[in-house]
């Protein structure tokens, strides 16, 4: 083909339109670390002698004696004292993911036994309510009368009722959404604790037949969840999330033939071009399974049948990154706007799932296409990552959504137990309506801090407003927090990574999480126009260190360059006036010290391909840099 050299930069844009705005470095270790401590405030039952959250003390005690049952443990779902088993199963099962995936992280963080005590803190009661193979208890207390009281959960006096499932009265949904979760988790206990793990499988697998020989929705059944948890999606996107977890714990070919002859008749294949991963609509989580399967190469002879499923994985994906004609929609901020109620539930689970594919992407030396444009797995955790500090407060408001991390974050969160005085500093009893009244009323700030609970977040017009009576965007839940701790995991696990490399730079490397902090992550991409071709390349920046010496500071930057263009670029010059330290990966030209070239072992960057270099900056900001050259070959 012809050649084309441009030699001068048109048009400089945001990447994916505006929604990757400047960033402040966060401490995802410690907003990690805070998310383990609010799954144990959330914690129902006599409460261990490790436990964090001391302001709380032993609750439920007597759940389930009125049914003859010991339904003692599991968790409160938000900021009520009601246990309901199908958002409580889907905190389990998005926390069990995020242990398999990012073990390792975990384990470098020191977080790794906080994150399995959640885990089975959850199995553990699930295994209580699953008393029979076709009968699961569902929920504990009443819906109505809880919240018609504001009591912590020490004081309770509300009916404790317990409501069950059974194969007179069935509930697809519930039940399988159990048994992916105790399924999921089985594989978290397989090597260290195999009887446990075992026992998890074979719950999982009896809950999976209750759920598919009697298929009805639960919230018919049990008509007392409907205006709580009432399933909107219904029960097939369970019915196949089910089974993929089922044989991940198993590998049993049952459980894949079920997904690929089940794919049309249970919905799999009738995506809608977004992301759809919440409480109540697991299909996007059965697409992403089911694309590891087809990368690892364990389909089998059932290829094509898994290739259709990541084909609805890579279009809600494209859909994220705003690279579709359904792009996800989003706030002027830059986050994902899914819903008035409870949005950053949407958030988290889309985020873990983006993180996730991305991950596979790069284990398995997969890209992505979007639009025509090939799309690097960094990109995708890029995204999570934006959608994750926009929670902990890079964001209009420089308000942090998840409660106890920064300086400025939620003080009224709509939580009876917090908002109320411990039973350990006061324990006078705390009546129903003096609850409300002495309480829920009261003008100050909740006297127990929530530590590393995520709210429900702003509006669509980034407003927030942090009073007790905010319960759409003010109320915590125990399923916004289970899908951010893998993505937590992972982005903590790179920082380490990031600042053990750049070590050698320095005699002593700073990692803040100072307000003044630098952007962490930024995206560019440089377009160049002519008649017969437009020229695509991609730099993306990351902050991964900080230093002293002296009274002078120093940042160390990582830049990734992406060939977006259907041939290869030869002869590339980048130029920036910001420059003037050490750059590492790219070949300052003589006599034009803000002038450089591809190393010269890279004769030429091809298509869809990358390559990345490392500069040191004096400066807090990133450089400005573009292309003075590119030829297209």
């Amino acid at each position: 083909m012809g050649q084309k050299c441009f030699t001068l930069i048109i048009l400089l844009s945001w990447y994916s339109g505006c929604f990757f705005q400047p960033s402040l470095a966060h401490d995802y270790a410690q907003a990690l670390d805070l998310s383990f401590h609010y799954f144990e405030a959330q914690r129902s039952g006599p409460l261990p002698s490790n436990q964090r959250a001391t302001w709380r003390a032993d609750s439920g005690l007597e759940d389930g004696k009125d049914q003859g049952i010991d339904l003692v443990g599991g968790y409160y779902d938000a900021g009520d004292n009601v246990k309901f088993q199908f958002p409580m199963a889907y905190t389990i099962t998005t926390l069990a993911w995020g242990v398999i995936e990012y073990r390792s992280q975990l384990d470098q963080l020191g977080q790794l036994q906080y994150a399995l005590d959640a885990v089975k803190w959850g199995t553990d009661y699930f295994i209580k309510a699953h008393p029979e193979p076709n009968v699961l208890w569902a929920e504990v207390g009443d819906g109505p009368t809880d919240h018609a009281c504001w009591m912590r959960p020490e004081d309770m006096t509300t009916p404790r009722t317990a409501y069950k499932i059974d194969a007179s009265n069935p509930g697809s949904e519930v039940a399988a959404e159990t048994a992916a979760a105790m399924a999921a988790a089985s594989v978290v206990f397989k090597d260290s604790d195999p009887d446990y793990s075992s026992t998890l499988v074979t719950h999982a697998t009896q809950l999976f037949n209750f759920a598919d020989k009697f298929r009805a929705n639960y919230d018919v059944s049990m008509p007392v969840v409907k205006d709580f948890y009432g399933s909107v999606s219904g029960y097939n996107d369970e019915l196949l999330w089910a089974a993929m977890w089922l044989l991940a714990a198993t590998s049993d070919p049952y459980y894949q033939n079920y997904v690929v002859q089940n794919a049309v008749a249970l919905g799999g294949l009738a995506g809608t071009g977004s992301i759809q991963f919440s409480w109540d609509s697991k299909y996007s989580g059965v697409h992403v399974l089911a694309s590891k399967i087809l990368m690892d190469g364990t389909s089998g002879l059932n290829t094509d049948a898994f290739k259709a499923y990541q084909t609805q994985a890579e279009s809600a994906m494209c859909s994220a990154l705003g690279m579709s004609t359904t792009p996800m929609k989003r706030t002027s901020g830059g986050l994902f706007y899914v819903q008035d109620w409870n949005n950053l539930h949407d958030v988290t689970g889309a985020s873990f799932l983006i993180a996730a594919y991305g991950d596979y992407l790069t284990r398995y030396s997969q890209t992505l296409t979007c639009s025509g444009q090939i799309v690097q797995p960094s990109e995708l955790l890029a995204l999570a990552q934006q959608q994750v500090d926009y929670i902990l407060g890079t964001n209009p408001k420089s308000f942090s959504y998840m409660v106890g991390y920064g300086t400025s974050f939620p003080q009224f969160t709509h939580h009876r137990g917090a908002s109320i005085v411990s039973i350990k500093t006061d324990s006078a009893f705390v009546a129903c309506d003096a609850g409300y009244e002495e309480w829920f009323q009261n003008p100050e700030p909740n006297p127990n801090v929530l530590t590393g609970a995520v709210v429900g977040g702003p509006d669509q017009n980034d407003d927030y407003t942090d009073e007790r009576d905010n319960v759409k965007g003010g109320e915590s839940a125990t399923y916004n927090s289970g899908p951010i701790v893998g993505v937590l995991a992972r982005l903590a696990g790179s920082s380490l990574s990031s600042s053990s490399s750049g070590s050698e730079l320095s005699e002593s490397v700073m990692h803040t999480n100072d307000s003044a902090s630098t952007y962490a992550q930024q995206n560019r991409q440089i377009h160049g126009e002519s008649d017969e071709y437009d020229l695509k390349l991609d730099i993306h920046q990351e902050l991964v260190s900080r230093w002293r010496r002296g009274k002078a500071r120093f940042s160390k930057v990582v830049c990734t360059v992406t060939n977006r263009n259907e041939h290869a670029v030869e002869k590339l010059i980048l130029t920036s006036d910001e420059l003037k330290g050490p750059v590492i990966g790219l070949h300052r030209l003589r006599g034009r010290n803000n002038s450089f070239t591809l190393p010269k072992k890279l004769k030429a960057l091809q298509a869809g391909e990358s390559f990345n270099f490392t500069y040191v900056s004096v400066k807090a900001m990133k450089a400005d840099i573009s292309v003075k050259q590119a030829l297209l070959v």
